[in-house]
């Protein structure tokens, strides 16, 4: 029988500190710029609109749009090949932005463009949160 290794924990930089803490918390932060009011994703120093340094966080309610996805079946690194097949998704956050991340649950082969979903935190060790989503259901 093949060992389960563990998964990848998140490496915070100086731009992404503040977002990973939230996720030990269990909360889906993106960037606003005060300049402009653009709200984007992922972290960054720099608006990507007009290239302010004047950001906020603010809270994401976690709730999306399935924008596009893929099906991953060959696992790219052993720590993954316990889990294929398994979804990567451009989800569209209701707020606007785009993310990538994994949808997991019941029935996530059956996902489809368009479908909504909404935010989970996966447990990956040392505290660590990985912001996930789940297919709504109905």
């Amino acid at each position: 029988m093949e060992a389960i290794l563990p998964l990848p924990l998140p490496v915070p930089n100086a731009d992404s500190l503040a977002y990973w803490n939230a996720a030990r918390e269990c909360r889906l932060l993106i960037r606003q710029c005060a300049a402009c009011q653009t709200l984007h994703f992922m972290p960054r120093y720099l608006c990507p609109v007009c290239w302010s340094d004047q950001l906020e966080w603010v809270e994401s309610k976690g709730i999306g749009s399935v924008h596009s996805f893929t099906i991953i079946r060959r696992a790219p690194v052993s720590a993954f090949a316990a889990r294929t097949p398994y979804v990567v998704a451009l989800i569209e956050l209701d707020e606007g932005p785009r993310m990538m991340a994994n949808v997991i649950g019941d029935d996530t082969l059956s996902v489809q463009i368009g479908d909504r979903v909404s935010v989970t935190f996966e447990d990956r060790g040392d505290g660590a949160m990985i912001p996930q989503f789940n297919l709504i259901q109905g």
